[in-house]
C-alpha cells in the first residue's frame, strides 16, 4: 500500500489576505501610531512576507484609505440597520434613527476614527462633502420630501450640513445626551 500525502494549501483567498493585512495595520496604527508603524511590521502582524503586502497595497497611505473606506461602510451598516427598524411611513423616526445611530457609531469607535481621520489626515477634505454616509442621508432626505413628510430645498446641501454638524459635535463633546440633541437638530432642519 502506498502512502498518501496530502498537503494543505498555504494560499488564502485574496480577500482574506487583504483583510488580514488591514487588521494587522489597524491594530499597529492604534497601538503605536501610523508614523511609527512600518510595512514590515504590518506584514509580520499578518504573518506574510513583506512582498505580499505590496500585492495588496502600494503604501501605508493605501492601507489607511482602505481602512477609512471600511470604517465608513461599517458605520453605514449600523445606520441602515437602525433606519430599517422603523416603519416605512415613519420618516421622523427614520431621520431620528439615522442621527442616533450616527452618533452611537462615532462614539463607539472614536479611537479608530481619530486615528484614521486626524492622526493620519486624508489627502483632501473631500470626505466631508462627498462620502457614502452623506449619500445615504441625501437619499433619506429626498425620500422624505417625496413622501411629503418634510421639505428641504436642496437635500445634498442639508445632508452635508447635518453630517458635518453631527461629526463636529461628536468630536467635540461625546456625552450621553448627544444622540437626543443631534436628533432634535436633524428633525428641526427638515421642519419637524
Amino acid at each position: 500500500m502506498g502512502v498518501v500525502v496530502t498537503s494543505r494549501t498555504r494560499t488564502k483567498a485574496p480577500e482574506k489576505r487583504r483583510d488580514e493585512l488591514m487588521v494587522a495595520a489597524q491594530r499597529l496604527f492604534l497601538e503605536q501610531g501610523v508614523g511609527a508603524t512600518t510595512i514590515e511590521q504590518i506584514a509580520l502582524g499578518a504573518e506574510v512576507a513583506k512582498g505580499t503586502f505590496y500585492l495588496y497595497f502600494s503604501s501605508k497611505e493605501d492601507v489607511l484609505a482602505a481602512l477609512r473606506d471600511r470604517f465608513a461602510q461599517e458605520l453605514l451598516l449600523g445606520i441602515k440597520a437602525a433606519v430599517a427598524d422603523k416603519a416605512a411611513e415613519d420618516w421622523m423616526g427614520k431621520l431620528a434613527a439615522w442621527a442616533e445611530a450616527g452618533v452611537a457609531g462615532y462614539v463607539a469607535s472614536s479611537a479608530l476614527h481619530d486615528m484614521l481621520f486626524y492622526a493620519a489626515r486624508p489627502a483632501t477634505s473631500e470626505g466631508l462633502v462627498d462620502n457614502i454616509l452623506i449619500d445615504d442621508l441625501v437619499e433619506l432626505l429626498a425620500g422624505g420630501v417625496a413622501a411629503e413628510a418634510w421639505y428641504v430645498e436642496d437635500a445634498r446641501f442639508v445632508a452635508v450640513f447635518l453630517f458635518n454638524g453631527l461629526h463636529g459635535v461628536v468630536d467635540g463633546v461625546k456625552v450621553g445626551e448627544l444622540g437626543r440633541m443631534v436628533q432634535g437638530i436633524f428633525l428641526r432642519a427638515v421642519g419637524l
